[in-house]
């Protein structure tokens, strides 16, 4: 057979079922094939926006997510969501079609080295050279994007080796030399972490996007639950805990919640959860760990001792390390009194910045619209984020109730991920409703997927709070800059309504609360997409906030 049959019924025995892309002369080889099978093929409408995609049915599915791309052009721009997928471990695999190998290195036609390209911001790459390792590079391909911490796989095929003939054999196992990702973690390692623990008086667990990656969500829970400590997690754990849940704190850093932030800088010890203590999570690394003592679990061996000096550390999968974890604890302890003074303390200072931050006056605010929002979404239904100033807000004032339903672009900060990211979630969980939170600078980077989303039958909605700026932009210059505003007024441009419409995609203005809550509804029974625009004031702030450069307990407030 030829590689590119090969390539096809490899991915059909992983499995693959969606594949996100856009032909082109380089991979049309594998799209001839892709017209024989029964995966189905959802085009987009720019390759960014199919790594994207296949980021978004990762990170739901944890699954890998494919998406397709030809050369040169093609390939280059799944770079980004390339970069976007490794920074925040998704799971997912881009297949790009190359020049033929006699014109590697000839400046051929949309030729590029995407290998090279892309090494830096991805987990590995493949090039195979001969239609024969095409099985193998597949099978490898998801291994590693699956496995271990997840992340992106390139895949790039020359033409000729899609059309090349030969017997091509497909291999029920693989082994990649030196690719161990599964570590068991050392209990002795755990007994020392729980004796640690045991001994703090002031213990809070920080959660991260560790969490959600392993499931460890009913493990975490029950740690938390058994031992009566506080949980904060980082933005990108959000959602690993659920955010009403008695003992919940919300997320630290940057833009955390105030509470969080305080009680965090206050902590004697810190369960630290398949984190990487990022400067946005943390601030000023050496104040984060002054007078802390640090207990560290992660998949990665490498993130131990990166960003913080840890006292005790725990390498493995995070749901089997809290499995045993639990089990050590129950022989030494049944459950922490719910009246220990840290917990009464933890408490006064929830209530107090929950009753006592300060708001932006008027009726369609941040915070008013968001847990209106939360008001209406059911429980299990899927929330992206685009980037920007709503993010932030989403992180404030949207509570996170059914665990590992909340996604963003965390590690590159990625505007335009949300809205693709959300119709890819919504391929890989049809059943469920799916939001993006989005800003209207982020969403107009990507808002030609609205053509995807309403040809291919995936209905999302796309909550679009907007204050025709790049918020973050101007709220830095604002309280940066002096107020020297420039390069951020959008003017007004375009009228959000009418651009839905043009897509045949439903548009919405909504202009108070009731309206909102109409809007919502009529989106979660529309078969199309629907975007709803809602007005804010261009002043407001994303307050608290944690300065670059400072640390968690320097919180500029509301005033």
């Amino acid at each position: 057979m030829s590689g590119a049959k090969a390539l096809i019924k490899a991915l059909e025995k992983q499995g693959v079922k969606e594949i996100f892309g856009l032909p082109g002369g380089a991979n049309l080889p594998m799209y001839d094939e892709l017209f024989k099978s029964n995966i189905r093929h959802i085009l987009v409408r720019h390759e960014q926006s199919a790594a994207h995609m296949a980021d978004g049915f990762g990170r739901v599915s944890r699954k890998a997510g494919v998406c397709f791309a030809t050369s040169g052009p093609g390939a280059t721009n799944i770079v980004t969501g390339l970069a976007t997928a490794q920074a925040d471990s998704a799971p997912m695999v881009a297949i790009t079609g190359q020049v033929p190998l006699s014109m590697i290195g000839r400046d051929a036609f949309q030729e590029s080295d995407i290998i090279g390209i892309a090494n830096p911001v991805v987990k590995y790459s493949f090039q195979p050279t001969t239609p024969t390792e095409i099985p193998e590079v597949v099978k490898k391909g998801f291994y590693i994007a699956e496995t271990g911490r997840p992340g992106a796989v390139l895949i790039d095929v020359p033409k000729d080796v899609q059309q090349n003939e030969a017997d091509i054999p497909f291999p029920e196992e693989v082994k990649i030399r030196g690719y161990h990702p599964w570590t068991d973690p050392d209990v002795v390692a755990i007994e020392r972490a729980i004796k640690l623990l045991l001994s703090s008086t002031r213990p809070v667990i920080l959660a991260g996007g560790g969490v959600i990656i392993s499931s460890a969500f009913a493990e975490l829970q029950s740690l938390a639950e058994m031992l009566m400590i506080p949980v904060v997690t980082t933005f990108k754990g959000k959602g690993a805990f659920p955010e009403n849940h008695p003992l919940s704190l919300g997320p630290i850093g940057m833009h955390g919640h105030a509470e969080a932030n305080k009680i965090m800088s206050e902590a004697d010890c810190v369960l630290a959860i398949g984190t990487r203590f990022s400067d946005r999570s943390v601030g000023r690394f050496d104040e984060f760990e002054k007078n802390l003592k640090i207990i560290h679990l992660d998949v990665d061996p490498a993130e131990i001792g990166k960003n913080q000096t840890t006292s005790v550390a725990v390498v493995g999968d995070v749901k089997a390390s809290l499995r045993i974890f639990l089990r050590l604890l129950a022989e030494q302890v049944t459950k922490k009194s719910e009246h220990n003074v840290w917990l009464t303390h933890v408490t006064e200072v929830k209530d107090y910045w929950r009753q006592n931050l300060k708001l932006h006056p008027g009726e369609l605010t941040a915070a008013k619209i968001l847990r209106k929002l939360r008001e209406v979404m059911p429980a299990e239904s899927i929330v992206t984020t685009e980037v920007g100033q709503h993010q932030m807000w989403a992180s404030l004032f949207y509570d996170v109730i059914h665990p590992g339903t909340f996604f963003s672009s965390t590690g590159l900060g990625t505007m335009g991920w949300g809205f693709p990211a959300a119709i890819g979630a919504k391929a890989a969980r049809p059943d469920l409703p799916v939001v993006d939170i989005a800003g209207d600078g982020s969403f107009n980077m990507t808002e030609n997927s609205l053509a995807t989303s309403v040809l291919e039958g995936l209905p999302v909605i796309v909550f679009l709070v907007n204050n025709y700026l790049l918020g973050m932009v101007a709220q830095w210059q604002r309280t940066f800059y002096d107020r020297r505003m420039i390069g951020v007024d959008q003017k007004h441009c375009p009228d959000y309504v009418k651009l839905a419409e043009s897509y045949g995609a439903q548009g919405i203005r909504v202009g108070s609360l009731d309206e909102l809550g109409h809007a919502i509804k009529a989106g979660l029974k529309s078969d199309v997409a629907t975007v709803i625009d809602i007005p804010i004031d261009p002043e407001e702030d994303v307050l608290p906030f944690v300065a670059p450069g400072t640390s968690l307990k320097d919180m500029i407030l509301p005033s």
